[in-house]
């Protein structure tokens, strides 16, 4: 799995994931689905990802 991949992967994980929990536990989750929005949008911009940088030291492949 790429590193590109691997984050796409993850956000949708993560979107998805606070979404079920915003409906189920508590509305204040929809937040965390609003910061991954804006880490994708800043990423966009930036071209610049934390999570990036994380996986690559985890040992992710590369770009594919």
């Amino acid at each position: 799995m790429t590193v590109e991949n691997a984050i796409r992967a993850i956000a949708g994980t993560f979107v998805l994931g606070s979404l079920t929990l915003g409906w189920f536990v508590s509305p204040y989750w929809f937040l965390f689905t609003a910061f991954v929005g804006l880490n994708l949008l800043q990423s966009s911009i930036t071209k610049w990802c934390l999570m990036d940088s994380a996986l690559r030291r985890a040992g992710v492949g590369g770009r594919g």
